[in-house]
């Protein structure tokens, strides 16, 4: 009988941890991706305007930021994640991102645009989704594709209710305090739940220190490694490269008002929250590779809809396929590694793979933006980016369904 009790004990703690790992995840991805990363975009037209920026030079702040960060700090995050787990990684990124948006809403000279973005990125890159991930795949197993998509669904929360956020901000108090205030938010709400969260369940703490190179050299001697990483290089690019130049695209070209922009962007987001739960769903109970086709497919097959503006139609379908594929495409990433590699090397693994995403993120939403400067059309920008959410999609049948138990 007193055998029993302590067995009890570990299973309601751990039952407590994985909640409390659930919900920090939930809102550190509300905060630092929702409201922080995607947030942003909303703000690009006022900037537009105010300094005459282009297209292009509004949106090389994130190209440029992610390509001196990811490349620099991504794999040493990963690492760090592995090393010591992700907690003191994400209260760094929380205080990063918030600094980021407070910058970000004092400036007024390019090059402090830039410098702001950097902070941006490294919050991103520390609290946003490497180490939360982890956080997950730690603390779950059977359920993992459902608590990812549970907590993803903060990321699509954070996204949906920032356009409304920001523009009742920008009403009241103008774009630049907007900014302010929503960096105060993110540290206000994210950074307590961070501080407080547990790396890690008891009976997994054991140091792996010993057994880390083998199994990452073992990793980076697969094909598999590779296709994923340019399979998902691919669709992050289609969905950076659209959601990126929406609001300028919506705004300035179709000259949409700011409330009609604000509600598409926010439709975009809510149906990206029920791609998280039924792309979870689904990741529980179906092979991941097929999944992650059926992400990939959406993506590409929304973006045509965008041909079609300013008919409501078009853009109401374009919101539901773009969205659902939208809220599953960040979280197969570590489901799909985590099916083919482990547990035991997830972080330094996802710290190569949302590196290379990040590039792809950072380069795509400027090189279409920079074909809208050229050729004074979004066409070209978008064909390209339905190419390349093709091309991920074909990519991703090679990828094996299952290399480990």
């Amino acid at each position: 009988m007193n055998s029993v009790a302590p067995v009890i004990d570990r299973e309601v703690i751990a039952e407590r941890g994985a909640l409390q790992a659930l919900v920090t995840a939930f809102f550190a991805l509300f905060c630092i991706v929702g409201l922080s990363l995607w947030g942003l975009p909303f703000f690009y037209d006022f900037m537009v305007r105010q300094f005459g920026w282009t297209r292009a030079q509004v949106t090389s702040g994130n190209a440029i930021s992610k390509l001196v960060v990811g490349p620099a700090f991504g794999f040493f995050a990963g690492w760090m994640v592995d090393r010591f787990g992700p907690r003191r990684l994400m209260m760094t990124g929380i205080l990063l991102a918030g600094l980021a948006l407070v910058g970000l809403g004092s400036i007024s000279t390019l090059g402090m645009f830039y410098v702001f973005y950097v902070f941006n990125a490294l919050g991103y890159v520390c609290g946003g989704p490497l180490p939360n991930q982890v956080l997950l795949s730690r603390w779950f197993d059977k359920s993992r594709g459902k608590a990812m998509g549970v907590a993803y669904l903060g990321i699509g929360l954070g996204g949906a209710v920032s356009p409304w956020i920001s523009h009742l901000l920008v009403e009241r108090f103008g774009w630049q305090m907007a900014l302010k205030l929503l960096g105060m938010l993110v540290v206000i709400v994210a950074f307590p739940m961070a501080f407080l969260v547990k790396d890690v369940p008891t009976e997994n703490s054991v140091s792996r220190r010993t057994t880390l190179r083998p199994e990452v050299k073992g990793a980076f001697k697969k094909a598999s490694l590779y296709l994923l990483i340019i399979a998902s290089m691919c669709s992050i690019a289609a969905v950076s490269g659209t959601q990126q130049n929406l609001k300028l695209f919506l705004s300035l070209d179709q000259h949409y008002s700011q409330a009609a922009a604000t509600q598409i962007l926010s439709l975009v987001l809510l149906f990206s929250m029920m791609g998280r739960l039924l792309m979870g769903w689904l990741a529980d109970r179906f092979p991941i590779k097929y999944v992650m086709l059926l992400i990939y497919t959406l993506v590409a097959a929304a973006i045509p809809f965008l041909f079609l503006a300013p008919a409501s139609a078009p853009m109401y379908a374009f919101a539901a396929l773009f969205g659902i594929g939208l809220g599953g495409d960040y979280m197969i990433i570590p489901l799909m590694t985590a099916e083919i590699f482990g547990l035991q090397v997830l972080g330094t693994l996802l710290g190569v793979i949302l590196t290379a995403d990040g590039v792809a993120e950072a380069v795509s939403p400027w090189m279409v933006g920079h074909l809208r400067d050229a050729t004074g059309s979004y066409t070209a920008g978008f064909g390209l980016l339905i190419g390349v959410g093709l091309l991920g999609a074909l990519i991703a049948m090679t990828l094996p369904k299952k290399a480990r138990a």
